[in-house]
C-alpha cells in the first residue's frame, strides 16, 4: 500500500506531502485555528508545519495532538494576565516568561522532534539580519523566541544570537516547508493588505509598523505557495485578542472557498481524494 493506503491499477499511489504554512499576525492569527478546522474536517492532510510568530504557537499545539475544540477554547477564554507579564522597558515591555511557561505547560514540556506533526517554528536574529528555523529542541524556547515582537518583547538570549519575532525576516515561512520537502504547500496569511482598523496605541503602531515592512519581503514568497488563504481580518487589530472568535470564523469562510482546489490538487499529483463535499 502507498503512504496514504491507497492502490491504483495494482499500483502503488503516495500522495503529495502537504506543507502548512501559519503566518505571523498578532490576534489575527487565531484565524489559524479555523483554517485548521476547515482542513481536518475536510479529510485534507496537513504533513509538515511552518510558523511564525502566532502561527508557530498554534502550529505547535496542533502539530501535538491538541484537540482543536481544546484550543479553540483556550484561545477565547485565556485572560491577558496569563500569559502577559509587564515589566519596566528596557529590550521590551514584555518579559515573555509567562508565554514561555504556557507554551510549556500546554505542549508538556516536549521538544519539537517529538511532535507527532514535523513542525518548524521561525525567529529571526535580530544583529545578523538572518532567519533562524529551529526544527528541533525546546518548544517553548523555540516559540518564545517566535512571538517576541521587537519592542513589546524582550528579545531571546539564545546560543549566543539575539532572537526576535519570526514574522520580521519571514511572515508566511512557504520556504522553510520547501526545505522540509513538502511537494504541495498551503499557506495562510492573516496580515490585511489595507487595515481598516485604528492605530490608537504603541502596541497598534509597533504592530502595523512590522506588517508594512513584512508586506513588501512577502511578495515573491507567495509565488511559492500552491494555495493561499488569506482571511478577510481587515477590521481587526493585530492586538484584539478579544474577537477571537470572529477570527476563528474568518477563518473557517476563508478554508472553506480553496478546500475543493487543495483536494483537486493532491488528487492530481497522485493522492487520494479527501472529503470535500463534508463541509
Amino acid at each position: 500500500m502507498g503512504r496514504d493506503g491507497s492502490r491504483r491499477g495494482g499500483r502503488e499511489v503516495a500522495r503529495p506531502k502537504v506543507g502548512l504554512a501559519l503566518g505571523s499576525g498578532g490576534a489575527r492569527g487565531m484565524a489559524h485555528i479555523g483554517v485548521i478546522k476547515v482542513l481536518e474536517r475536510a479529510g485534507i492532510p496537513v504533513d509538515l508545519i511552518a510558523g511564525s510568530s502566532i502561527g508557530s504557537f498554534v502550529g505547535v499545539l496542533y502539530a501535538g495532538g491538541s484537540d482543536l475544540e481544546m484550543i479553540e477554547q483556550l484561545a477565547t477564554h485565556l485572560k491577558r494576565k496569563h500569559w502577559l507579564d509587564v515589566t519596566v522597558p528596557r529590550r521590551g515591555f514584555m518579559t515573555g516568561e509567562k508565554v514561555k511557561e504556557l507554551v510549556r505547560l500546554l505542549t508538556r514540556g516536549k521538544n519539537l522532534e517529538e511532535l507527532s506533526v514535523p513542525t518548524a517554528v521561525v525567529a529571526t536574529d535580530l544583529v545578523k539580519g538572518e532567519r533562524v528555523v529551529f526544527r528541533t529542541g525546546p518548544i517553548d524556547t523555540a516559540v518564545r523566541a517566535s512571538v517576541s515582537i521587537p519592542g513589546i518583547f524582550e528579545p531571546v538570549q539564545w546560543e549566543g544570537r539575539t532572537l526576535v519575532d519570526g514574522g520580521v525576516i519571514d511572515r508566511i515561512p512557504i520556504t522553510v516547508l520547501e526545505e522540509m520537502g513538502a511537494d504541495l504547500i498551503v499557506a495562510v496569511d492573516v496580515v490585511p493588505r489595507a487595515p481598516a482598523v485604528r492605530v490608537e496605541n504603541i502596541f497598534d503602531v509597533i504592530t502595523q509598523t512590522l506588517s508594512v515592512m513584512e508586506r513588501e519581503l512577502l511578495n515573491q514568497r507567495l509565488l511559492a505557495a500552491d494555495i493561499l488563504i488569506h482571511p478577510d481580518l481587515a477590521d481587526i487589530s493585530a492586538t484584539a485578542f478579544t474577537r477571537v472568535q470572529d477570527c476563528i470564523r474568518r477563518g473557517e469562510e476563508a478554508a472553506q472557498l480553496q478546500v475543493k482546489r487543495i483536494v483537486n490538487l493532491i488528487e492530481s499529483r497522485g493522492g487520494v481524494k479527501g472529503n470535500a463535499d463534508s463541509i
